[in-house]
């Protein structure tokens, strides 16, 4: 099947979703996750089977082709337990989009360029018929950073941005790089706390902030995910809520 800006997109088909068509209006977030499995074919496999009580809208293979698993109009099963803003149980409100890759726990790799190449035009398709605000497009580790990692600090967010499907702050990397490690006050550790629920991690979150620091170094400061508070982690937070 071929999408109206060109996409090639095949029907494959999982029984998990709610059958309850939901109002097109209520589809306000992007969820993006890695399978995190060894293969990709069992990956398909887990997603379309109704003893795994598991899927998502969309699965981007290796080379660049996008399974349609999931009517965007249902609610698939993929964010599980989650918050954003003032959402909670974001299934009922987003489109879920896994790539395949091992993740984490089975030799994490870059993402192909060809999977990037489709997932951008499958968020730009998206965004339009949704209208969806690109600070709404997110990671799985953002929306459950206490148990969630993916897709992790490997994914290309800057990359993306650059096309305009997601948001990223504006700041010079190389000039702020030299802010990273170090200490801040009990005050500004305050501060960038608050700045994550302006940009939308909920204060629920915070009760384990190492976590929450990982998740939104996961997205904003790849190159160095420890989860501790760093001037540079404010600085990033700071451009966020401004831009």
């Amino acid at each position: 099947m071929r999408s109206k800006i060109g996409l090639n997109l095949s029907n494959y088909y999982s029984p998990n979703f709610n059958t309850k068509k939901r109002p097109k209006r209520t589809i306000k977030f992007i969820i993006i996750h890695y399978t995190g499995m060894k293969k990709e074919l069992a990956a398909i496999n887990k997603l379309c089977s109704p003893k795994s009580k598991v899927s998502s809208h969309y699965f981007i293979r290796n080379n660049g082709n996008i399974l349609n698993l999931v009517p965007d109009l249902y609610e698939a099963w993929h964010a599980g337990l989650s918050s954003w803003q003032n959402y909670k149980s974001l299934n009922k409100y987003s489109i879920g989009i896994e790539i395949n890759n091992p993740g984490h726990d089975h030799g994490y790799k870059r993402f192909k360029s060809k999977q990037i190449h489709s997932l951008k035009k499958l968020l730009k398709n998206l965004i339009i018929n949704y209208k969806i605000q690109t600070c709404n497009i997110l990671g799985h580790s953002d929306i459950a950073p206490n148990r969630k990692k993916d897709p992790g600090e490997k994914f290309p967010w800057k990359i993306l941005a650059k096309s305009k499907v997601c948001s990223w702050h504006t700041l010079n990397e190389k000039k702020i790089k030299k802010y990273r490690n170090k200490k801040i006050s009990k005050k500004e550790e305050r501060l960038l706390l608050k700045n994550l629920r302006r940009i939308g991690y909920t204060k629920k979150m915070q009760k384990n902030s190492p976590l929450l620091i990982k998740a939104f170094q996961r997205k904003f400061r790849q190159e160095l995910v420890n989860g501790k508070t760093d001037r540079e982690c404010l600085l990033i937070s700071k451009n966020l809520v401004i831009s």
